[in-house]
């Protein structure tokens, strides 16, 4: 991740959402905590799937489950300075993919992350069904 500027470029990415960092999320060197970061990731990847889902309609109320987070952290956040969070698809593989997220302030990006998810059957894990990648396939980062 941090190995690819393109990914340090807000632009880069196809959805994108604002968040307000709360006071409560400074840490005693007075800038976000990593906590904090690991939930506004976590914010934008549920916002991501509900866009998901009202956008397209024929995917359905499809089961996802993260496998695998891993967070770059590359600057310091300020309170009460407004966030975005960026969001795209990295890769579509047979019953995953992995998510992209970028987090920004004032230009400048503090992070990055990579999260993977595993389509959930009723019974385990299962193929991405087709409408659901037609829903995710646009969705791709801009690289």
């Amino acid at each position: 991740m941090r190995g690819d500027p393109r990914r340090r470029a807000l632009a880069a990415y196809p959805f994108i959402i604002d968040m307000v960092p709360r006071f409560g999320d400074m840490d005693a060197n007075r800038h976000l905590n990593n906590v904090a970061i690991a939930r506004f990731y976590e914010e934008a990847r549920v916002r991501f799937h509900w866009h998901v889902r009202d956008t397209h309609p024929a995917a359905g109320r499809f089961r996802v489950l993260v496998a695998h987070v891993a967070i770059d952290y590359m600057g310091e956040g300020h309170w009460p300075d407004p966030l975005k969070v960026g969001v795209g698809i990295v890769e579509l593989g047979g019953s995953s993919y992995r998510l992209g997220l970028g987090l920004f302030q004032a230009d400048d990006c503090l992070g990055l992350c990579d999260s993977v998810l595993v389509h959930r059957g009723e019974h385990g894990t299962q193929p991405l069904p087709f409408e659901l990648r037609a829903a995710l396939e646009p969705m791709h980062l801009k690289l």
